[in-house]
């Protein structure tokens, strides 16, 4: 079953479309990495998938059933912008007033286990105010997960952190898909949202431009050669005259498509007068793939 079913959804504000047509689809148990450029419709969707937003048209189904239905919306957990916690008060009494609001039963027993989850146990008697940017994060998760959703809702939860914060952040979210949840994320660290998505959906000016799974990225990103030279242009000429793909990046290095072994290029070079510096094979990455759709998109 699909966690998340979305056909033709559209919303405007005044003459501005923000989603206009979109289809999406979110397997159960996946982390599904949503990208897209500032403007492009990521969370005007992802509000309208957890309620906040009315579409103006088309559908939203939550594992099988329309968004609107209550006992599938007591499924979701969200965390959109920031966790709306009260500054003063310790996280601890932040989760039991959002337990409270909640209807949960032994609260105390639940906080424990979600704070354990998002390695937060130690800092339940800290002032919300005084927690560090990945800190609140991982509250903000806590508290989405409070009800045991099967869905799990994020905007940005990432951006602003340190290394250690991500990598927690990463760990935090594959263990809430090995439990059986389901995480719709987005991200603007595409170097990040590669360790851990399963699947992808990109979007642009509120469209679904490209959907795939982590596999199917991985068949479509080529493995290359990167090599320098003190002579780029001869270099790449000679190549050129005997390979079928021979190209120049941004930062000037020549990259050889051709499925040639590394030995094979210098030695060639070598032949020809030319000495190899640098050789390395490298492999196009999330990061790349998309700035490259984005190019071919915008034309």
């Amino acid at each position: 079953m699909n966690a998340i079913e979305i056909r033709n959804l559209s919303k405007s504000f005044g003459k501005k479309q923000a989603v206009n047509g979109l289809n999406m689809t979110v397997p159960e148990g996946a982390i599904y990495g949503f990208i897209g450029e500032n403007g492009s419709g990521k969370s005007t969707t992802e509000k309208m998938i957890c309620g906040l937003m009315h579409p103006n048209g088309g559908s939203i189904k939550l594992y099988g059933r329309d968004y609107t239905d209550p006992d599938v919306r007591a499924r979701i957990g969200v965390l959109i912008e920031a966790p709306g916690c009260f500054s003063n008060l310790s996280v601890w009494n932040n989760m039991m007033i959002q337990a409270d609001n909640l209807g949960i039963k032994n609260p105390e027993t639940e906080i424990a286990k979600v704070l354990k989850t998002v390695r937060m146990e130690g800092a339940a008697s800290n002032k919300f105010k005084n927690c560090s940017l990945g800190m609140k994060q991982r509250i903000g998760i806590a508290m989405a997960l409070l009800g045991h959703p099967a869905l799990l809702v994020l905007d940005e939860p990432i951006n602003g952190l340190d290394a250690d914060g991500m990598r927690i952040m990463r760990e935090v979210l594959t263990d809430i898909t090995k439990q059986g949840g389901t995480v719709l994320i987005s991200s603007h660290i595409l170097g990040e949202l590669e360790k851990i998505a399963t699947h992808y959906g990109i979007i642009r000016k509120g469209r679904m431009i490209a959907e795939m799974t982590a596999a199917e990225l991985e068949a479509d990103c080529p493995t290359y050669l990167s090599l320098r030279t003190k002579e780029q242009a001869r270099a790449g000429q000679l190549l050129s005259g005997r390979l079928s793909r021979v190209e120049k990046d941004e930062s000037g290095a020549l990259r050889v498509y051709d499925p040639v072994k590394p030995e094979q290029v210098t030695s060639f070079l070598y032949q020809n007068g030319v000495l190899v510096s640098e050789i390395q094979t490298a492999k196009i990455g999330l990061e790349e793939y998309y700035i490259d759709l984005m190019k071919k998109e915008g034309r």
